[in-house]
């Protein structure tokens, strides 16, 4: 393998910054993680005579000052040059942000293609950009459709970008806003934050993901803000390149055509794109966000079919047919069911099975008698906790670890020997409540008997059907409103990578929300809304999945996604 691919899967496949991942919480939402620390904005003059005057300091040295050349303090000022985000790019002709007349005489925006931007130590201006344009105030200010979107920003000053200008273009570079006060001195600068704009005029509604025909496959991705998009098909889900294939653009989405062979393949998508957190533009290996099958731990999509027959357990299509009868809403009783639990300690169930999909085929079990007299009773539905995949428990079962109990046994009773023995391994043992979502459309691979392939396909919809026949719907858990992580590295962001900033809800100042937990969805912003309405209907359609229970609503859209779920069944 070559040495650049070889280094980008191994960012890919590396961990992501230590943050407390939800587990064993008391409640049925995630424990929050806290939010990240950040540099204080460098966007000002007085910013930019601090960074000249931080000095190296020799071994042993312990305040000494040393000269800088002015090069080195150049260079320094293009490294170090990572602006907030105050500004919105709002529509391909308005620019908002929260100046005054008195702090912006004057406007520009700068654009980079290669991110070489920075503060001149000189004069506090900026270098190293490829186009400026000069922004006027729009004494209108925002329009309403705007306003309605965005309220927070309904009292920012608008600046119109000239017609002349190709914004395509410029949203896949580096990109910041400038003012200057009457005397042409530099006041301010800022970042943008581009979701608004990117809306406006890149909101797609045909194919994403992969579209199969008679004879041939074709790859739909849309990013964009990317510079450059290809394919990685690899020999199988842990082996080597094979080839990558160049994408083609129209208008944000990316997409290339193949051969009917390609199904089958694991891929991964490799996006050149600038990346706000890093200030770079970067290479970025990512999943499809529209993946229906995945390797372990999602490490590569797994090109499948989802309609293809041999992923179907006998008699599948007539289940739709055969759902247990409900007469009313009112009827509904809800059994909350965490699909581990549900039998990694029954006897009942081969060992083999315990603690995954395959499990509630055992119909003799202990479990499913249990639930059998249950629905004998009046139970309607079981409600599984989240079976999405998430972060947390790895997929590949050899590397589990376990508590010994025969050990915990042994310990005095009341000491806290036995919680201590529980947490030494808690990171490493296959238990998590599911609430870190990383890619929403595939069952979790650690809840299969086996994560790449067809298993984790096959046996969720065993698992639906079984359910079904002792006369259960089933109820899933979504979580929509946050994702496990964000960034350009790491195994756990994909959408992240893939249009930075777009997919995840940041503040005023240009960083991620965390009140869901970490890393809010923007579920206000066009193509997100769109992932999750086409995620939902996937779960309907193709796992026949009854109803669903959405966590932390409050940060979803609910009543659209709701209504245009029911009228895309319909």
């Amino acid at each position: 393998m070559p040495m650049p691919m070889r280094t980008m899967l191994l960012r890919h496949l590396s961990p992501a910054p230590a943050l407390p991942n939800p587990r064993r919480s008391s409640a049925s939402s995630p424990q929050r993680r806290p939010a990240r620390a950040r540099p204080p904005p460098l966007h000002s003059a007085r910013a930019t005579a601090l960074r000249a005057r931080r000095t190296p300091m020799a071994a042993g040295e312990t305040g000494a000052s040393v000269s800088v050349s002015a090069a080195e303090a150049e260079a320094e000022a293009t490294q170090a040059f990572m602006p907030d985000a105050r500004a919105y790019w709002v529509t391909s002709d308005l620019i908002a942000w929260n100046v005054s007349e008195q702090e912006a005489a004057s406007v520009y925006l700068y654009a980079s293609r290669t991110a070489a931007m920075g503060l001149s130590p000189s004069n506090g201006g900026i270098q190293g950009y490829d186009s400026k344009v000069e922004l006027q105030p729009e004494s209108a200010g925002l329009p309403e459709t705007v306003t309605q979107k965005f309220p927070f920003i309904s009292s920012y000053r608008a600046f119109r970008v000239p017609s002349s200008v190709d914004v395509a273009s410029l949203v896949k570079c580096q990109l910041v806003v400038a003012s200057f006060g009457a005397d042409g001195k530099h006041v301010d600068v800022t970042g943008l934050q581009l979701p608004g704009v990117l809306d406006d005029i890149f909101a797609y509604t045909g194919p994403l993901g992969a579209v199969f025909r008679e004879d041939s496959v074709s790859l739909h991705l849309w990013a964009p803000t990317a510079q450059d998009v290809s394919v990685c098909f690899f020999d199988g889900p842990a082996g080597p390149v094979l080839e990558t294939v160049q994408l083609k653009e129209s208008n944000g989405v990316w997409s290339v055509t193949g051969p009917r062979e390609w199904e089958n393949r694991y891929y991964l998508y490799e996006v050149d794109v600038y990346h706000p957190t890093k200030a770079q533009v970067l290479k970025c290996l990512a999943g499809d966000p529209y993946a229906r099958g995945l390797s372990a731990n999602g490490a590569r999509t797994w090109l499948v079919d989802i309609n293809n027959e041999t992923l179907k357990p006998a008699s599948w299509d007539e289940l739709a047919d055969e759902k247990p009868k409900l007469d009313s809403f009112s009827d509904i009783t809800i059994y909350e069911l965490h699909i581990r639990d549900f039998s990694a300690h029954d006897g009942t169930v081969d060992s083999d099975s315990r603690g995954g999909f395959r499990a509630f085929a055992y119909q003799a079990s202990a479990g499913m008698q249990h639930l059998r007299k249950l629905s004998d009773a009046g139970l309607t539905h079981v409600h599984l906790l989240p079976s999405f995949h998430f972060a947390g428990v790895d997929d590949i079962k050899s590397n589990w670890k376990f508590v010994d109990e025969c050990k915990l046994a042994t310990f005095p009773p009341g000491s806290d020997m036995q919680q201590a023995a529980v947490v030494a391994i808690q990171e490493e043992d296959p238990y998590n409540w599911g609430y870190n979502p990383v890619l929403w459309g595939v069952p979790k691979g650690s809840y299969a008997s086996d994560p790449d392939g067809p298993s984790r396909i096959i046996e969720y919809r065993q698992m639906v059907q079984a359910l079904n026949r002792i006369g259960l719907r089933v109820v899933m858990d979504v979580v929509y409103n946050h994702l496990d992580s964000s960034g350009p590295c790491g195994i756990s962001s994909v959408l992240d990578k893939i249009v930075p900033g777009y997919y995840v809800r940041r503040d005023t100042n240009g960083q991620i929300e965390n009140s869901a937990a970490m890393n809010n969805t923007a579920s206000e912003h066009f193509m997100v809304d769109r992932l999750i309405v086409d995620d939902l209907l996937n779960w309907a359609v193709n796992y026949k999945i009854d109803g669903f229970r959405f966590d932390l609503m409050g940060h979803i859209m609910k009543h659209t996604m709701v209504s245009k779920l029911i009228s895309l069944i319909s």
